[in-house]
């Protein structure tokens, strides 16, 4: 369908529309990075949000990774559950308060983080070659400005 088509039936371009932009644009963009700890780790998005997390800020209970993500808990509790399993991740339960555990990645979980970082960061710029340096600022701008609404 092309631009003119979606608008000739009732004025609403869907494919102007920020939201349908920011998805698709957002899901294009991973694909790439997803098949590679999907591929490589078995992961799912989360798995890997929650990984990046712990590595990047270092111990973290459940429920502040949440809020810093902006994950829904069961599936925040999900990914921790198969992090554990596969040993990438130990909880600890609080000394102050029994109901809070404190999540922390292991050697192999650091091992896992820092080859996936790496990647990342080789894959960010390869995204952000498509524009000129100042593009890519302003984007990450505006992207990081929508991201913080709430």
């Amino acid at each position: 369908m092309t631009k003119t088509e979606s608008t000739e039936r009732d004025g609403f371009d869907l494919l102007d529309f920020l939201p349908y932009l920011l998805n698709r644009a957002a899901e294009e963009s991973a694909l790439e990075f997803q098949r590679v700890y999907k591929d490589r780790y078995g992961m799912l998005r989360t798995e890997w949000r929650v990984l990046f997390h712990l590595g990047n800020y270092g111990e973290l209970s459940a429920k502040e990774i949440g809020q810093r993500a902006r994950i829904h808990k069961t599936k925040i509790s999900r990914a921790v559950s198969r992090l554990e399993q596969r040993r990438f991740l130990v909880r600890t339960v609080s000394q102050t308060d029994r109901r809070v555990e404190h999540l922390a990645l292991t050697t192999a979980g650091r091992s896992v983080y820092r080859e996936l970082r790496g990647i990342a960061q080789q894959y960010d710029a390869q995204l952000a070659a498509m524009f000129t340096e100042n593009e890519a600022t302003l984007l990450r701008k505006m992207l990081r400005k929508l991201a913080d609404m709430n």
